[in-house]
């Protein structure tokens, strides 16, 4: 890799942690980033691995950042933090697999790796609030995935899929470049 090109795959993954990390804190504002019931309007970026590899570590980053203000503390800075990175990985390996000119598989990697990692993580909760692997049961954790995946699910396809449409429309034009 080039320097030139190193400094702009750092730039832009600092753009992406940015702009996420300030999109969960909107969303904590009103009560939507952290918890069983999340819709961050951050995860609409979850798509961006599928036009540019700074992508994941941007997003991985800017999920720890913003996990950093998160009630659960570490335990959500290494499970959020995990989940994103996994959907994150998840998404770039899907990025060529498009139904009728429309990736819509690229969302479906966060809805899956937030569902199942941090539905795990709120049904490790006990009734103080405190992880603990002894508070586990299944019917949280089935609860949790499904409040959580449906939340992302939301996000991703209503928010991320336009985004990820109308950006590829605008770098085929060549007025967008990543």
């Amino acid at each position: 890799m080039q320097k030139d090109s190193k400094i702009r795959f750092l730039a832009l993954s600092a753009v992406i942690a940015a702009l996420y990390a300030v999109l969960t804190w909107v969303a904590a504002a009103v009560n939507l980033a952290y918890g069983a019931v999340q819709f961050r309007f951050s995860e609409a970026l979850t798509v961006l691995p599928a036009l540019t590899p700074a992508a994941i570590p941007g997003l991985t980053l800017g999920c720890f950042l913003s996990n950093l203000a998160s009630p659960l503390g570490i335990v959500d800075w290494v499970f959020g933090s995990l989940a994103t990175l996994l959907a994150a990985l998840g998404t770039c390996a899907l990025k060529n697999v498009e139904i009728k000119g429309v990736p819509w598989l690229a969302p479906l990697p966060p809805v899956i790796a937030n569902g199942v990692i941090v539905g795990f993580e709120v049904s490790c909760l006990s009734q103080s609030g405190a992880f603990s692997l002894g508070s586990f049961s299944w019917g949280a954790f089935f609860g949790g995935m499904l409040s959580v995946g449906a939340g992302e699910l939301v996000v991703c396809y209503a928010l991320g899929l336009p985004l990820l449409m109308a950006l590829k429309k605008v770098m085929e034009k060549g007025k967008l470049e990543v």
